[in-house]
Parts: structure tokens; sequence; C-alpha cells
């Protein structure tokens, strides 16, 4: 079939990979890529080995790299329970919000909060968005 076909077939599979992301295209891209350098190496082969070169390395690929790459990439996110994790949530305020204090409902919970611009007084029911923790009070500026 020569390099060329199976170069094109490899970009193709490629190019359908980003629609799919699940590895097994770019893995059959990988082996088209391997049988395209391997029959322009040869020089030409038969196309039967040539077929036959693409079965091995696509079952290679398939079994031994795309569950590396599946592991690698589609691991958990770690689950983040530190008061950093609370940075851009939004809040109800349920005290007044002034330079000397105030209360909101952050993530179920009451939290003092203060205002990122201590000379702004935000009133009771209006939302905040919190854009620090500074140990037990949040400090907030208004949507």
């Amino acid at each position: 079939m020569g390099p060329l076909v199976w170069a094109i077939a490899a970009m193709i599979l490629a190019v359908l990979e980003l629609a799919v992301g699940e590895f097994t295209l770019l893995m059959l891209a990988s082996a088209a890529f391997i049988t395209a350098g391997v029959t322009w190496a040869g020089g030409g082969l038969h196309p039967g080995i040539e077929v036959a070169v693409f079965g091995l390395s696509s079952a290679a690929m398939l079994f031994f790299v795309r569950p590396y790459l599946h592991r690698h990439f589609h691991k958990p996110a770690a689950l983040d329970t530190s008061t950093k994790a609370l940075v851009g949530t939004r809040a109800i305020v349920l005290e007044d919000i002034t330079p000397t204090g105030g209360q909101i409902k952050l993530d179920g919970s009451i939290w003092s909060a203060r205002a990122l611009d201590p000379g702004q007084v935000i009133r009771e029911g209006e939302f905040v968005t919190v854009s620090d923790i500074d140990g037990p009070t949040a400090v907030v500026w208004q949507d």
C-alpha cells in the first residue's frame, strides 16, 4: 500500500481521536505511523506484511501503552478540604459587612467576614464571592 497511505491514515486517525478522547484511535494512529516507517524502511513490502505489521503494532499499543495512558490521564481529582478550597465560592450576607466585621453563610456554615475594600459596606441579603480566607474570617467582595 505504501508509506504515504499509512501516513495519511495515521493523520486521519489522530484527528478523529481529538473528537473521541479515549486513546483508542490514537493507538491505531501510532500503529499506522509505525507501519508507514517499516514500509518506508523496507522499500515497499508485500501488502500482507504491511497489514501484519499494523495488526501487531496496534495490538501492542492497545494492550501495553493505552492502559498506561488511561491511568495517567484519568486520575480522580484529589479532594481539597482545606479552607483555600472555599476561595471563589459565592456566599450570602447574613449580617451587614462593615469595616469592623459581619457574617456570611458560606458552604452551609456561618463565617465571620470582612470586605476586601475596608471602606465598603455590604448589606444583608446580598451575594458576595470569597477572595481569601484569613484565619476564621472570610475576605469577600460584592458580586
